[in-house]
């Protein structure tokens, strides 16, 4: 850069020492200008300095000598600005140009995973106490009976939930839920089946049964009569008419001396419709004499095995840990000790109570976090207690009305534990705060269960357990699942609408059944009916016929590169949209878990990819499979995080039974591809040498054998057929459904040409009447008429008004130009 020529080097100094910037760039300028046509000329590091002091090009385009050589200088000098004053230009150590600054990119704040917290009522940020590990406890069922839809709610609602948390937002989840298998239903309902079954091997006679069951009622019609809830009186009813029309059968036979095989029929029938109503009564009489534990166990056992069929039927994980009341009495005993070590829980009677209010008036303890409002409802306190636990005794052992059982002194027909109080066994609150406390410590991130146990029994959870680790932080978000309402109306026994877990199953699929539930908020009201369901297969219908089309595009062969096609204006659009859908994902995700607006942002995706399909194929050409692929991944992505695809598929829905869907759809397609070809050559064939037998076999293939073997032949004109595997009922459905659609054309059809056939009879009918007789039968209306046929009169003899005879006469004029073209047609020979 510098030459090392000095001969013609200015006297710098003088120029330098100029202060007006201005007349220091003339007077370089005029230097430059005697020095710029030397031959062998170049700057000198003395130049460098001098065009350093500058502190910018100069404005003036005579002075045109610097301007050049500043730009000159300013191309080759680089590097971070000098310590001293500001000048235009720096250099390098080494004369090189060095890089600019760099400077981050604003960017946007990242949203943050906000959880609907029934603690503050409000969505806040969650935030895991141990950094991604998150600890989470879920109140499991009482096992009792069968699981019904109620229980899908929540442990569906949940299973998403923790997937969402696990698979998306990728923190460790702890997941722990407990079975409660020792509770008041439980004690009841097993007693009850153990004496009833007792009862039926005794083969009561007859005249025995029908005087027990009349005993029986007696009982049962006094409940009835204190039974204030309709839906619950409606079933009493309900059980008492099926009762009585049960007996009447066998007293009848009894009256006719009938035996045998015929009597024992009617008392079978009678012993199972008073099942429920034997098994009150003798529960009332011998109830008490049931004292082995083992008879207790049974009944959980077999719920609990129904209920994990189930959760595996609906593809709801399996928790990482299970908790059974039964296997953590010597926990709960302990745990029920130390609340009472610290002050909150007072031995009463063989019972233990929690002292509700000294707890609340204790400093830094709360009683009642979830639904204050609710503290002191005798009622929800009463039920959390439980029907056996409910009585004068019992209340009377109470320091206030809300306190509740810790521990309950067993009664006689009731399984029990010895300990420091005696025979007992444990309240339902303490069962999970022991279980969760032993496993989980002093503080987990979330607790989960249903809507309606947030009072009594998740605040009692709440209380005690804060009551023995002498905290205020048990649980940081607790989450609650909606309510489930079967067609609008509250699921009930007694309204004939309490559908079960396999009940459901059979009507829809697994996925079918998730589906629904995504498309709802998990903490709002769910109402399962005909109108959720057919949401539902309308979505799937929707996202598997995408994964199928672009599975049909994938097939195609082609070559690598070939692939790899120049993007149009379509092919931007689409993936422009398909990055704020996803972005839109993310955001609902974000937003307490919002599936139901991810669903929705899943659907209007796959629309703009079918438009665009559709235009391309328009246009006789094929969509962009890479872009294609790539949007159908995510959206299986998407599901599989959901738990809407049970198992692993590359891409879609699975096909088949399952493990088999990869191997089954990689298998059989070159073969069904290679039958898809050989049909569209015969049909070209068939076609073009008028064949129409070997047209009529080919549709047959189509639409009456592959559907059978789960297979759709999809047929375009003048493109390749599409080969899809679909499921077998489905397909056979939507055959049932097309038949039926084709029934219906056919039936309309029939009936407008019925419906026209006898429009014309009407109107050739009434072409054959003669204008002069039209009237003459209408004698309710007229009584006098003139020579032509006209009523001149009415049937009270009073004569017709000028504008009664006008109206006529356009009538009659009306008919004599349909008679005479009635006339003309017969004289051709065209009228019957």
């Amino acid at each position: 850069m510098a030459g090392s020529s000095t001969e013609h080097a200015p006297d710098y100094r003088a120029i330098l020492g100029i202060s007006d910037e201005a007349a220091r760039v003339r007077a370089l300028d005029a230097h430059l200008s005697t020095r710029s046509y030397v031959r062998g000329f170049a700057l000198s590091q003395a130049d460098v300095d001098a065009f350093r002091q500058l502190s910018g090009p100069p404005a003036d385009p005579q002075l045109f000598h610097v301007a050049r050589w500043f730009r000159h200088v300013a191309a080759i000098l680089g590097g971070p600005p000098a310590t001293g004053p500001p000048c235009g230009l720096q250099a390098t150590g080494r004369g090189r140009r060095a890089q600019p600054v760099w400077s981050p990119p604003a960017g946007s704040e990242p949203c943050q995973l906000r959880l609907y917290n029934s603690l503050t009522r409000r969505k806040d940020v969650f935030v895991p106490q141990d950094g991604r590990r998150v600890t989470w406890y879920c109140c499991g069922p009482t096992v009792y009976d069968a699981s019904h839809m109620g229980h899908a709610r929540s442990y569906i609602s949940f299973d998403i939930l923790r997937r969402v948390l696990r698979d998306y937002f990728k923190f460790d989840v702890f997941y722990c839920m407990n079975i409660t298998d020792i509770d008041d239903k439980i004690i009841k309902r097993a007693r009850q089946n153990y004496l009833f079954e007792r009862y039926r091997g005794t083969q009561p006679q007859a005249a025995q049964l029908l005087e027990d069951v009349q005993a029986a009622l007696q009982p049962f019609s006094a409940k009835l009569q204190e039974t204030a809830d309709p839906d619950k009186r409606q079933m009493l009813e309900r059980l008492q008419r099926a009762v009585a029309q049960a007996a009447e059968p066998l007293e009848g036979a009894l009256r006719a001396g009938l035996a045998g095989q015929e009597l024992a029929g009617r008392v079978q029938v009678l012993l199972e419709e008073a099942k429920d109503v034997l098994s009150d009564w003798l529960d009332s009489l011998h109830g008490s004499e049931v004292t082995d534990n083992s008879i207790f166990s049974e009944l959980p056992k077999f719920w609990e095995a129904e209920f994990h069929k189930d959760m595996e039927a609906l593809n709801v994980l399996p928790p990482d840990v299970l908790t059974r009341v039964s296997e953590y009495v010597p926990e709960i005993v302990d745990f029920v000790q130390k609340i009472v070590d610290n002050g909150y829980g007072y031995a009463s009677n063989g019972s233990v109570y929690f002292d509700t209010v000294k707890f609340a008036n204790s400093e830094g303890h709360s009683y009642g976090k979830l639904v204050p409002e609710a503290v002191g409802d005798q009622k929800a306190l009463h039920e959390g207690e439980g029907d056996l636990s409910v009585s004068a005794e019992r209340l009377s052992e109470k320091r206030s009305p809300s306190d509740f059982a810790l521990w309950k002194a067993s009664k006689p027909g009731e399984p029990s534990w010895p300990c420091r109080w005696g025979k007992g066994r444990p309240g339902w609150h303490i069962e999970c705060s022991a279980m969760a406390g032993t496993l989980l410590g002093a503080s987990m991130d979330i607790h989960g269960g249903g809507f309606d146990l947030r009072f009594p029994h998740h605040d009692n959870e709440l209380a005690q357990s804060e009551a023995y680790f002498e905290n205020d932080c048990w649980v940081r978000y607790f989450l609650h699942t909606g309510h489930l309402t079967i067609a609008g109306c509250k699921m009930s026994k007694s309204l004939k609408n309490f559908i079960t877990i396999k009940d459901a199953l059979k009507k829809h699929s697994a996925r079918q059944l998730r589906l629904a539930f995504l498309m709802h908020s998990w903490k709002d009201t769910l109402d399962y009916s005909a109108n959720t369901m057919e949401s539902a297969l309308q979505y799937e219908r929707l996202l598997n016929e995408f994964f199928l089309n672009v599975k049909d595009l994938l097939r195609a062969p082609v070559e690598m590169a070939a692939q790899f096609e120049k993007w149009e204006d379509e092919e931007m659009e689409l993936n422009k949209s398909f990055y704020k859908r996803k972005a839109a994902v993310h955001q609902a995700l974000c937003d307490n878990i919002d599936t139901r607006t991810v669903l929705e942002e899943m659907r209007a995706l796959v629309g703009q990819c079918n438009l665009y399909m559709a235009a391309r194929k328009a246009a006789r050409r094929r969509p962009h499979r890479v872009l294609l692929e790539s949007i159908a991944h995510y959206l299986t992505h998407m599901l599989k995080i959901f738990g809407a695809i049970e198992e692993e598929s590359s891409l879609g829905f699975p096909i088949g039974g399952a493990g088999s869907s990869l191997n089954l759809e990689s298998t059989v397609m070159p073969y069904l591809q290679a039958l898809s070809e050989f049909r569209e050559g015969v049909r070209r064939i068939a076609r073009e040498h008028g064949v129409p037998e070997v047209l009529q076999l080919s549709d047959a293939l189509r639409d009456d054998v592959l559907p059978e073997l789960g297979v759709r032949l999809e047929d375009h004109e003048g493109l390749p057929t599409v080969v899809k595997l679909v499921d077998r009922d489905t397909l056979l459905r939507e055959r049932e459904e097309k038949k039926r659609a084709e029934e219906e054309k056919r039936r309309k059809k029939e009936e407008a040409a019925k419906k026209r056939q006898e429009q014309e009879a009407a109107k050739l009918a009434k072409m054959k009447i003669p204008p002069s007789e039209m009237f003459l039968s209408e004698s309710d209306k007229y009584s006098k008429f003139d020579e032509n046929g006209l009523p001149t009169h009415d049937t009270e003899g009073r004569e017709l008004s000028k504008g009664q005879a006008k109206k006529l006469r356009k009538l009659f004029e009306a008919q004599e130009k349909l008679h005479l073209e009635y006339l003309q047609l017969a004289q051709n020979g065209g009228a019957l």
